[in-house]
């Protein structure tokens, strides 16, 4: 694989349709684009052109052509974008001469990588590019497009560009002691690494909101058997996901359905009933619920209300838990449950449905944090950023100035993972801009 290589690929879906996006990006783009079309249509502008077999001079199609000359393309590299029929024959047919002109099918995700490479954007850019790909939900859609966007890319810049500087007066400090210089560099240099560790440690502390939002919440219904959480979850999801039966210990394993609740993606997971289980696969399946629970990000504890609350619920009304008194219908809702106030439903009337929506739906927006903040969204973001964090601390307490050098060095290198920038030519620059050593 290499840049050298002028690729192609669709950039639209898979399967028939009226049009089909073709997308080239290389070096010979310009050269490949005037073999096929006849020439180069004007920058930016649609132009209707007969694209011709380069070989035989076959007509292959009737296509809009856009030419996109670098650097100011998606890539930073000379691009084109075919739209063509969408007919499997016309787009083999094009894909072949492309080929045939010196081109080469790309591989996954080698156009956003070209476009990293060549300064177009971030690692987290290009990661929010694909969760932007990825999104199911409106507030997903938000986070995405705000990190294709940059707002981790500026974030994360502006940490980097301070913490260059940090390491640029701590170098110039060290090296050209005998110069002209303040003489409190190394002093500034703890106490800006002071401030970028509180601001890197308020920033973490984010309970996982972004990486919860991207992957998604997992709610789990538990409760004793007969307690009406497998109506509970196809009241919610509005279908038929789970069997309901008055038989004691129906569901022996997790039935799961997906929700979006206030543009958060939910998985629901109704679990096994919790009692002394009668048999292996009961015993096995109160086992996955009580697994389940303990991976969820919120837990629904259910109660009927024609039965005394039974001890095995009881024991997860944690702080968070939503706690749920069905069967109105049958019996009125107590006041209290384990110290909690339950709300009252009926999973068979749909009395309280909506306020359990509603509740559902808050508590999706809190965990989530469908909010307008950059959020960290995957784990490598919070593993960079904890190491950095670490070295800016050691940074604080170093004893000798060089040691002061090498954490800021090494926060720096975190940051450079995270982002996917960082070079000595950087901390130069500063040193003699900032300083003119040497003049």
């Amino acid at each position: 694989m290499s840049q050298q290589d002028t690729i192609f690929a669709m950039a639209s879906g898979a399967g028939r349709g009226a049009v089909a996006v073709l997308r080239m990006s290389g070096p010979a783009s310009a050269t490949i684009l005037q073999g096929l079309a006849g020439g180069l249509p004007e920058a930016r502008r649609a132009s209707l052109r007969r694209l011709r077999a380069p070989q035989t001079a076959e007509v292959l199609d009737h296509a809009l052509v856009l030419w996109f000359p670098g650097p100011a393309s998606y890539t930073g590299e000379d691009s084109a974008e075919l739209h063509l029929h969408g007919g499997p024959a016309v787009i083999a047919a094009v894909a072949q001469a492309l080929v045939a002109l010196g081109a080469r099918p790309a591989e996954p995700g080698e156009f956003t990588r070209r476009a990293f490479l060549n300064g177009r954007m971030d690692l987290t850019a290009a990661e929010g590019i694909a969760d932007l790909i990825a999104a199911e939900t409106e507030a997903q859609r938000r986070q995405a497009l705000r990190q294709a966007d940059g707002a981790l890319a500026r974030l994360y810049g502006g940490w980097a560009d301070r913490l260059a500087r940090l390491l640029a007066h701590q170098e110039a400090a060290i090296e050209f002691a005998e110069d002209d210089l303040p003489t409190d560099l190394g002093d500034r240099a703890r106490a800006g690494a002071a401030a970028l560790r509180a601001e890197m440690a308020t920033h973490l502390a984010d309970e996982g909101r972004g990486e919860r939002l991207r992957e998604g919440l997992l709610v789990a219904i538990l409760g004793a058997p007969n307690a009406g959480k497998s109506s509970l979850l196809n009241a919610l999801a509005g279908r038929e996901a789970a069997i309901v039966s008055a038989r004691a210990g129906t569901t022996r394993d997790v039935v799961e359905v997906r929700l979006d609740l206030a543009g958060v993606p939910v998985t629901l997971a109704d679990t096994a009933g919790l009692r002394e289980a009668q048999d292996e696969i009961e015993l096995e399946g109160i086992r996955r619920a009580r697994r389940r629970a303990e991976e969820a990000d919120l837990v629904l504890a259910v109660f009927a209300t024609d039965a005394p609350p039974d001890a095995e619920t009881l024991a997860w009304i944690r702080p968070g838990a939503v706690v749920l008194a069905n069967k109105v219908d049958i019996a009125p809702a107590p006041g209290l449950i384990g110290g909690a106030v339950p709300l009252p439903v009926s999973a068979r009337t749909g009395v309280g449905l909506s306020n359990l929506r509603d509740r559902l739906a808050a508590e999706a927006a809190r965990l989530a944090g469908a909010g307008d903040a950059a959020l960290l969204t995957r784990p490598r973001h919070r593993a960079a950023l904890s190491e950095a964090v670490a070295w800016l601390a050691e940074a604080e307490v170093a004893a000798l100035p060089e040691l002061v050098s090498e954490a800021l060095r090494a926060a720096l290198r975190s940051l450079g993972r995270l982002t996917g920038r960082v070079g000595v030519e950087d901390i130069l620059d500063i040193v003699f801009r900032d300083f003119c050593i040497g003049k």
